[in-house]
């Protein structure tokens, strides 16, 4: 039984739930990440698989800033509803630039009269996060996974 090590690709379910027990992902559908600080998953869920192997599950309550940080008011935006894109509807994306010029991508929270209300903070971000992670498997990662930092494959990432 291999366990979790760097370079090793791990297959987890993960339930996410918020700090009032709001579920987020049911965690019905695997993902794949490559282990050894490659950002793949929060570096805190990392730390506690490190060494595991599959059949391990933990519980675990993350903070804001080991999430997805704190919301930076800097990303709410408004743009107006004459220069916006037909076809795009609250809850959808779209791309242009942040205060500091670099392009991101913005969700639509609201169409208000003549003004689109845009925010570039992720969903989540602002949120504390409890996550019950369950290693499903663990596999030696391929050079070319390495190479790419991420997982390849059925749950990983696709090209």
């Amino acid at each position: 039984i291999m366990k979790i090590a760097k370079d090793t690709a791990v297959t987890v379910s993960m339930r996410v739930t918020d700090a009032k027990g709001l579920l987020i992902d049911d965690g019905k559908r695997p993902m794949a990440y490559l282990h050894g600080g490659y950002d793949g998953i929060f570096a805190k869920l990392e730390a506690a698989l490190d060494g595991q192997e599959p059949g391990f599950q933990t519980s675990l309550a993350l903070g804001v800033e080991d999430c997805f940080g704190e919301v930076d008011e800097s990303l709410r935006q408004t743009m107006p509803k004459a220069e916006f894109p037909a076809g795009i509807k609250v809850g959808g994306q779209i791309q242009r630039p942040d205060a500091k010029g670099e392009l991101r991508y913005f969700f639509v929270t609201k169409i208000k009269g003549p003004v689109v209300m845009l925010d570039g903070n992720h969903p989540l971000a602002g949120k504390a996060l409890n996550f019950t992670v369950k290693v499903l498997d663990v596999r030696a990662a391929t050079a070319e996974e390495i190479a790419h930092q991420h997982v390849h494959g059925e749950h990983g990432h696709h090209h």
